[in-house]
């Protein structure tokens, strides 16, 4: 079966209630579940992790080097500072989507740029909560092109784990 990561950076264990004229009003809760319930339809198993902590993601980039097929990934305020994490994801080489909930190239400048980006097979930006299983549905697409196959006996419950909160 096709497993699939998905990692929420810093701050968006505060989605719905966090600055919604930017973010949405949908919580974290809601979007992991519009996720795994897409994941389910899909045939794929995902692991859905929020960390505020830039080290811990950093380490589950590492360990998803075995056992996963991809990686969906809102690294959020990361994605303008991290090198560390443009440095894992370069060096597990697992397919990844990078996603954000708004359009960060029409946000202040300092958010335009993405160390990210240039190790990502794709970025999803601006399309809300929607972004995510659009991502999820092109990273399925892209790993079926490679040859790798969902099972259709549905996928687990997702894990989440939320910690830095």
């Amino acid at each position: 079966m096709v497993r699939v990561l998905v990692l929420h950076g810093p701050n968006l264990n505060l989605l719905g209630t966090r600055e919604q004229s930017i973010y949405g009003s949908t919580s974290l809760d809601a979007i992991d579940a519009s996720i795994s319930s897409l994941a389910e339809e899909l045939g794929i198993e995902v692991d859905i992790r929020q960390s505020n902590a830039e080290g811990e993601l950093v380490t589950w980039i590492q360990e998803a080097r075995t056992g996963y097929h991809g990686i969906i990934i809102n690294p959020a305020a990361y994605t303008h500072t991290s090198i560390a994490i443009r440095d894992a994801l370069a060096a597990v080489g697992v397919p990844t989507v990078e996603v954000h909930l708004s359009n960060i190239h029409q946000r202040e400048e300092f958010r335009h740029r993405s160390f990210i980006a240039g190790v990502a097979l794709a970025q999803i930006a601006g399309f809300g909560p929607t972004g995510y299983t659009l991502a999820l549905r092109g990273l399925a697409e892209h790993l079926a092109a490679q040859g790798t196959k969902a099972g259709r006996t549905g996928s687990k419950q997702p894990r989440r784990t939320r910690r830095g909160i």
